[in-house]
């Protein structure tokens, strides 16, 4: 008995043949995930392992399966998206979408996947895209696009950037939940319809500078040079069609005269 509880046997009362002190000589018991068997007269135990039961095939994942659906599981940014909202792709996208975007107030929500407080946001920032479908939302990934809110001087998140139109940018902040009026003011002030009909001016020029200066990223850009006001008006004059008429002999001999009036009179004669 005292043998028996020692090698971690639980006895149970028999009554055959080969029992000692009235107890089989022969027991098991499961101990963690084994079964452990013992006999009196060998004195050794045996572990072995039970076999796990293979689930159902219902419920069995392909290899890879479990990693997707987790990682599509945590794509937070994603869910509850409205037409009017999208993910930027690119420097180029950004810049592109700024200039097509004509006098429609964009707003360029600048987030992380891992940032508490951008997923917080989210929900709401949905629901004030689903309220002004007028207005472009604009979401740039900061992890996948680091290098480019880098030269954008994006430094906290979350972070919003308002532009509108030939303005540019008209608004940049950052908000929580806690400081959201900031956000549905700005929103308030700038979403209001008008028409320009100046071009949209999208980026700010220092902004397209920094980001073709970024050798990380596939962006282009080059500065409008200045042409003299003389220049410009002999391309003007060149041009067939244009607003330069050729004046009647007639107007050109009367301005001849009045010009040499107004010099006689201006030097005193």
């Amino acid at each position: 008995m005292a043998e028996a509880l020692c090698n971690g046997v639980a006895p149970s009362r028999c009554g055959g043949g080969g029992d000692v002190g009235g107890y089989s000589a022969k027991s098991s018991v499961p101990m963690g995930g084994y079964s452990a068997k013992s006999s009196f007269s060998a004195g050794r135990m045996a572990m072995a392992e039970r076999k796990p039961r293979p689930l159902p095939r219902s419920l069995e994942a392909a290899p890879g399966q479990m990693n997707l659906m987790v990682s599509k599981a945590m794509r937070w940014w994603e869910k509850g998206l409205q037409p009017n909202m999208r993910e930027v792709e690119s420097a180029q996208d950004l810049a592109d979408s700024l200039l097509n975007a004509g006098d429609k107030l964009v707003v360029v929500d600048f987030f992380s996947p891992g940032c508490g407080g951008c997923r917080a946001l989210h929900p709401k920032i949905a629901q004030f895209a689903e309220q002004n479908p007028d207005v472009l939302f604009l979401q740039v990934n900061y992890e996948t696009h680091k290098s480019m809110c880098y030269s954008l001087h994006v430094h906290v998140l979350p972070f919003f950037r308002f532009y509108r139109g030939a303005q540019g940018r008209v608004s940049s902040f950052s908000c929580t939940n806690a400081t959201i009026k900031k956000f549905k003011d700005a929103l308030a002030k700038h979403s209001p319809e008008r028409c320009s009909l100046v071009p949209a001016r999208g980026l700010e020029e220092s902004e397209l500078v920094a980001l073709a200066a970024n050798r990380d990223l596939q962006f282009s850009y080059e500065k409008p040079g200045l042409i003299p006001i003389a220049e410009a008006i002999a391309k003007e004059a060149a041009q067939s069609g244009g607003p330069w008429l050729s004046l009647p002999s007639t107007a050109t001999e009367l301005l001849t005269q009045e010009s040499g009036m107004s010099s006689l009179l201006s030097s005193g004669r």
